[in-house]
This record gives structure tokens, C-alpha cells and sequence, in this order.
């Protein structure tokens, strides 16, 4: 039985992320997808690195601005490692909220500086702010990822669905249908399919190409929809959160009413083609907050339910489990994603190793 230092279930961007910062620190590494590694939610996402956005969590706040701040270390490495670029944009976001109180990151702008920054978006009666934060085309994001992961001498199994990990001799083991494999330590980062409390959250979002070129620069932000530019010219808007399981269909109705929200503030969409449209199931939790921890089975960790901030949160999660795989305690508190906060509905998640010791198995694409 072949054997690595680390075991990691899930080639979405936490975890062949966390491949390649445990590789750059020595460890062999696999990573095992049950299906084709970066075909799930983490080319799906829209990419906005938005740690500021009032959306997220009060308790996500400080890793996620962490995260942002790694971000362009990030890039750097992936796309010198992997010889090409991830259109990684830095022209900010124009956000309407319905109300005039930002976060303090966020600047008002007056109707003349919302025109100057983007003459063909307008405001349907939402204050609107510009906030300096980032985008990342995630398609490109986790081909270089990936591309640099196996440069660098991580091994990565596609179709190789785990069914079961236990522990063997003192070393937890990953079986799937074929074969059996052996590791010092085992992570979870299987995203929907790591096993319950994460469950999936659908999203449909869809890509455009507008007859003018250069119709968007910054990334759009609103109650109802965002519109992403990417640096190609065509537009992404998104997007939907659904609780439907497993279902991965797109459904005309909801592309219609995420288009008919993004040309009230940007018009020009009316005419624009519709040259894509896909759905992702992002890993949410009931807090929609990660689960970062080590489980009950010794040395079986888990990194998952990232939910709308897979991407952004990508760096961190991979510093952070590096250190707790390798038996060290990480510099920032991460308590809070315990999934022992779940205690008082169920017993506690990290005691029962099953739980996260095997992702879902009852589900396929």
C-alpha cells in the first residue's frame, strides 16, 4: 500500500491550495476528487474577493480580511508556479446597499463620482459606495492552482471517489472503490459532499458579452444581483442561493430575473448576448461559517463549508491547516469554527468522527 504524509479528499481551491503550501513545506501529498478535480463549486464562483461585504458573517470579518490581504502573494505564486495569469483585478467595487450607512470601508459617492467611475451604471434609488477590494476569474484560479500543485510534485487523483477513512495502525486510511491508501494525517476538504452539517446551496449565474467594449470596469455590487467585468471583455451575473440539494439545473426563469436585476443598474445588459450559464453548489453550514478543526479520529482533519468565500479564504485555510496538520496551533484563533458550535442541536460533530470522517456518499454530479 502506497503511503504520503498527507491525504487530502476534495480538488476544489481550499484543498489543492492547501496542497501545494504542505508541499512548499515538505510533505507528500495527494489530493483525491471523486470526479474532475476543480469542476465543482470553485469554478463555478464569481470570484469577488469582498471581506467588507455586509453579508458576511460579523465572525468571518477578521480571516477574511487576512485572506484579502495574502491574496496578491497568492496570485503571484500560482501564476509564476503555473506559468500564466488568473485576471486578477484590483479597480475596486461600486456597491448600492439600501441604506446610507456603510461599513467603514465603504466610501459614498455623490451621482457626479458614480458616473465618473462608471458612466453606464446608475442607481435605482440605492446610495451607492465604492470600496477597494478585488476579483479573481476562479476558472483560472484553479487551473493554475491546480497546474501549480503538480509542478511542484503534489500527486492529484481524478474519479476516485472516497468511500470510507478509518484508522489502521495508528494512521487513518482512504478507501475507495479500487483501492486503499495510507497517510500520517487525512483532510476533508470535499466541500457540499464532506458529510453533514455541510450541505449544498445552489447557485445559477450566468456570463453575457456586451456589444460595447470596456461597458464595466469595477465589479458591481447589489441587494438583488453583482455583475463581475473580467478583463476579456464578457460580464458574469449572479446569482442565486437555493436549497435543492444535489440539483445542479439551470433554470431560465432564474437567469431572466438575475438579467432583469442587473439592467436596472446597468442598462446596456439588455442587449448584451448570453453566452454561458452554469450552476454550483456552494458548501454551506446552518451559520454560514467554515468548519476548520481536527475531528474525532486522530489526525482526520476538516477544512469545508465555505460557502460564498471558498475563493477569497483559499490562502488562509491553507496557512491555517498546515499548522494544524502538522500538530501546531495557528496564530489566529479559529474557535469559532468549531463545528462544536452545533452541540446544542446535535452532539458534538467532532466527537462523532464519522460524521466528518467520510463525506456524503448517498449523492453524485
Amino acid at each position: 500500500m502506497k503511503s504520503w504524509d498527507i491525504i487530502i479528499t476534495g480538488a476544489g481551491i481550499i484543498g489543492v491550495s492547501l496542497a501545494l503550501e504542505l508541499r512548499q513545506r515538505g510533505a507528500s501529498v495527494l489530493v483525491m476528487e471523486r470526479g474532475e478535480p476543480g469542476g465543482e463549486s470553485s469554478s463555478a464562483a464569481a470570484g469577488m474577493l469582498a471581506p467588507a461585504d455586509p453579508d458576511t458573517p460579523a465572525a468571518l470579518r477578521t480571516i477574511a480580511s487576512a485572506s484579502a490581504q495574502l491574496f496578491p502573494e497568492y496570485v503571484e505564486k500560482l501564476e509564476s508556479l503555473a506559468g500564466m495569469e488568473v485576471d486578477f483585478r484590483r479597480q475596486g467595487t461600486i456597491a448600492f446597499l439600501e441604506t446610507a450607512d456603510g461599513p467603514p470601508e465603504y466610501q459614498p459617492l455623490s451621482s457626479a463620482q458614480l458616473h465618473h467611475r462608471e458612466p453606464a451604471l446608475v442607481s435605482p434609488g440605492h446610495p451607492s459606495f465604492f470600496v477597494q477590494e478585488n476579483s479573481v476569474d476562479p476558472r483560472l484560479l484553479m487551473r493554475a492552482a491546480l497546474t501549480a500543485a503538480q509542478k511542484s510534485g503534489v500527486e492529484i487523483y481524478g474519479n476516485s471517489e472516497v468511500r470510507a477513512i478509518s484508522i489502521q495502525n495508528a494512521n487513518p486510511e482512504v478507501r475507495t472503490d479500487r483501492e486503499t491508501f495510507s497517510a500520517r494525517a487525512v483532510i476533508n476538504c470535499q466541500g457540499a459532499w464532506s458529510g453533514a452539517p455541510v450541505r449544498p446551496r445552489k447557485g445559477q449565474m450566468f456570463y453575457v458579452q456586451p456589444q460595447r467594449a470596456r461597458l464595466l470596469q469595477h465589479v458591481m455590487r447589489a441587494p438583488d444581483v453583482y455583475i463581475v467585468p473580467r478583463s476579456s471583455g464578457k460580464i458574469l451575473i449572479g446569482a442565486t442561493v437555493e436549497d435543492v440539494g444535489y440539483d445542479k439545473t439551470v433554470d431560465d426563469s432564474a437567469i431572466h430575473g438575475l438579467l432583469t436585476a442587473g439592467t436596472k443598474y446597468l442598462p446596456e445588459l439588455a442587449s448584451a448576448t448570453i453566452i454561458e450559464r452554469w450552476a454550483g453548489l456552494r458548501p454551506g453550514t446552518p451559520d454560514s461559517l467554515p468548519i476548520i478543526v481536527m475531528t474525532g479520529k486522530r489526525n482526520v482533519f476538516v477544512a469545508s463549508g465555505h460557502f460564498r468565500n471558498g475563493i477569497l479564504l483559499a490562502p488562509i485555510t491553507a496557512k491555517i491547516m498546515a499548522y494544524l496538520a502538522a500538530g501546531k496551533t495557528p496564530a489566529m484563533d479559529i474557535a469559532t469554527f468549531s463545528p462544536n458550535r452545533f452541540a446544542a442541536e446535535k452532539p458534538s460533530y467532532a466527537d462523532h468522527a464519522e460524521t466528518f470522517g467520510t463525506p456524503a456518499q448517498s449523492v453524485k454530479k
